[in-house]
């Protein structure tokens, strides 16, 4: 892997979480993901599955042996998802208030040092080369 192709690789994980955080993440799962019970569960997991195969195309494209970090990022965006939807949801905050733009700001960069790991298991999987 080139080092052009690592800036390639962690500029289509940006554009990835862009893609499916806020182009195709609908407004039931936006809004009911962090609702407690199966309503929340089956919004979360839908929005997850849209992330993971977004990780998928990416890692098909570079690493095709590293297919199961769309497995890997279903789960741990599910995570990340689901404790920032049910902080969210428990104390009440709407985008008026600080906190929800806090936790907002940490759910991404929780996503982008997520990101910033896959890349780095792809980068030593095939080495990295000048260039």
């Amino acid at each position: 892997m080139t080092f052009f192709s690592v800036v390639v690789l962690y500029l289509l994980f940006r554009v990835k979480q862009f893609t499916c955080d806020f182009l195709l993440q609908n407004d039931w799962m936006a809004m009911t993901k962090g609702k407690p019970g199966m309503e929340g569960y089956k919004a979360l997991a839908s929005h997850c599955l849209v992330h993971a195969a977004g990780t998928l195309v990416i890692a098909l494209l570079f690493v095709p042996a590293l297919w199961w970090l769309a497995v890997v990022d279903f789960v741990v965006h599910a995570l990340v998802d689901r404790i920032k939807g049910m902080v969210t949801y428990d104390r009440g905050w709407k985008y008026t208030d600080k906190w929800f733009w806090w936790t907002f700001g940490l759910d991404q960069e929780a996503h982008n040092l997520t990101h910033m790991v896959y890349l780095v298991i792809m980068v030593a999987h095939t080495g990295i080369v000048p260039g």
